[in-house]
This record gives C-alpha cells, structure tokens and sequence, in this order.
C-alpha cells in the first residue's frame, strides 16, 4: 500500500512529509491524507499527517502540496 504522495514536486513518504513540518526527525508517522482546507499562503492543496515527533507527543501536521507552508496542530 503506497501511502506516498507528491510535495512541491517530490515524492514523499509519510515519515518524511512530516519531518518537513517538524524540521527534524520524526518517531513514527500515520497515512497520509487530504485536509479539507486550502493553503493560506497560495490556495494550493494541503496534505496532514498525524506523527509522533518524540515518544510521549502525537501531533497533527499539515503542508502544502505546493509551497512550503506548514501547520502544526498540537493536541497535547
């Protein structure tokens, strides 16, 4: 099952979509999915993926398909 999508160009991999919205490496990540929104920046197509940046913390991001914003929800 291939859950990777293309961002601004790039093929990527759930665990790397997110490590572009945390900027660092990431423990774990979900799927891939469609976020119902569009960016705020260009109007583009945004993707979220839900990850855990480190053990204890789960974490929704969000980016972009085709610039390089990016959202982090953070439910703790």
């Amino acid at each position: 099952m291939a859950d990777n999508r293309v961002v601004q160009g790039r093929m990527v991999t759930p665990k790397r979509l997110a490590e572009l919205i945390e900027g660092e490496s990431v423990m774990d990540a979900e799927a891939i999915e469609d976020a119902d929104r569009e960016c705020p920046e260009c109007g583009g197509n945004v993707l979220e993926v839900g990850y855990m940046p480190g053990v204890t913390s789960f974490v929704t991001g969000y980016k972009c398909q085709d610039c390089d914003w990016s959202e982090i929800d953070d439910e703790d």
